[in-house]
């Protein structure tokens, strides 16, 4: 049915765990809030919960399978979306411009920057050729 399995995300995933929150405790317990700091910041947030989720968006799209399966880098592109939301919103956080419509306006933004992407994959994808042998 499909060529990867979780052990192709279960090291990038811890990967990406490992630097993003060790990373986020160090910036944060170690560094005053200078500009390039919070880049950093806001850098390995988007690591930390690419990571996190990562094996989440993989259980659900074995859960939950679509026609045609969801590639690795269906998978990968969602769970970066989590990441850049997290980022997203702590960084407007920063001015306090976070309210619950932001919340919801920002998630059903990039719910449908993805519906649409995953309908134009959708539309072009062809089923795989098979050759038949038997009629020798």
């Amino acid at each position: 049915m499909e060529s990867y399995n979780f052990k192709s995300f279960a090291i990038p995933s811890l990967l990406l765990i490992i630097a993003g929150w060790g990373g986020l405790i160090a910036i944060v317990n170690l560094t005053l809030p200078f500009v390039w700091f919070r880049w950093g910041f806001f850098l390995l947030l988007i690591a930390a919960i690419t990571g996190t989720l990562l094996p989440i968006v993989y259980f659900f799209h074995r859960r939950f399978p679509s026609g045609p399966p969801a590639e690795p880098n269906v998978i990968i592109r969602q769970a970066i979306w989590f990441g850049i939301y997290g980022a997203t919103l702590a960084w407007l956080q920063l001015g306090r411009l976070v309210t619950v419509y932001v919340i919801l306006g920002l998630a059903s933004g990039l719910i449908a920057i993805e519906y649409f992407t995953r309908l134009r994959e959708k539309a072009r994808w062809k089923p795989p050729v098979t050759t038949d042998d038997q009629s020798s």
